[in-house]
């Protein structure tokens, strides 16, 4: 925390703010100022969560399920009631699955694109309409993942997802532009969360992954925050319609793992000097 108050005054709703990214994400906007909406479908997560932060600063909790427009609808209108017209939007909400392409069932298909897609439409639109009806600018954050264009074996669905909001992100910045609204896409890659915890907790899955992260090591939830508060602010008044990804490097391209001495076997021969 940089102990900035560029947040001062303003108001930010964050979807799936209870656990991992969005925790830290709404934590790092109450330290620089901000009111915070807090949005979870895990009620108890929730309460505890708006409990502890609201000792540093003033938050709501709303209970609900992203992927029902009503949800958002709910929460647009409780935070014009206590906290007036947002200033930002961080929809971070989402599910992860693995299952392997021919094991996809139409719920496991649905259930995906609606929390990581539908939710993430529902929460932009509901929130820009407040912004565009009240005749204010505003800037939005969408959570995507680097499956989004390197995916992983058996996850179809959740690449599938995370590929449509990156598209979604470019295409409603042009429509949104007109209303002084910025809206921008990261894509994280491991992050320690609860959410990763089946690689970051797995010592073998751990050094697999990392072996292939120039900058070899996970990810962090405040690193994530950093960069979302540098896009919803003033610093970012330019960007929109961007993808910005957050990875350590693991999507570069292959790192390869070659023993001491190994090199000089691809030294090229010497020029034959006549």
């Amino acid at each position: 925390m940089t102990g900035s108050a560029r947040y001062a005054g303003k108001t930010a709703i964050v979807t799936g703010a209870a656990k991992g990214m969005g925790r830290s994400i709404a934590s790092a906007f109450l330290a620089e100022g901000a009111q915070v909406v807090l949005i979870d479908e895990d009620e108890n997560a929730l309460k505890a969560t708006a409990d502890e932060l609201g000792r540093t600063g003033p938050t709501l909790g709303i209970t609900g399920d992203v992927s029902l427009r009503p949800t958002l609808a709910e929460a647009l209108q409780a935070c014009l009631g206590r906290f007036g017209t947002p200033d930002v939007l961080v929809a971070q909400a989402g599910i992860g699955d693995l299952r392997p392409f021919l094991q996809i069932d139409d719920h496991a298909w649905e259930r995906m694109l609606a929390v990581n897609l539908n939710g993430v439409f529902y929460a932009v639109q509901e929130t820009a309409r407040t912004l565009a009806d009240a005749g204010r600018r505003g800037a939005i954050v969408v959570t995507s993942s680097t499956n989004a264009f390197f995916p992983e074996q058996h996850t179809v669905h959740y690449s599938t997802s995370k590929g449509a909001v990156v598209a979604f992100v470019r295409a409603a910045a042009l429509d949104l532009a007109e209303f002084g609204i910025r809206i921008n896409a990261i894509s994280p890659g491991i992050i320690r969360t609860p959410l990763a915890a089946p690689v970051v907790d797995d010592p073998v899955a751990t050094a697999d992954f990392l072996s292939q992260v120039p900058l070899a090591r996970f990810g962090e939830p405040e690193e994530v925050a950093s960069l979302v508060l540098f896009l919803a602010s003033d610093d970012a008044a330019y960007i929109t319609g961007q993808n910005i990804v957050i990875d350590g490097g693991g999507t570069l391209g292959t790192v390869l793992k070659i023993p001491d001495g190994a090199l000089s076997a691809f030294d090229p021969p010497d020029e034959d000097v006549r």
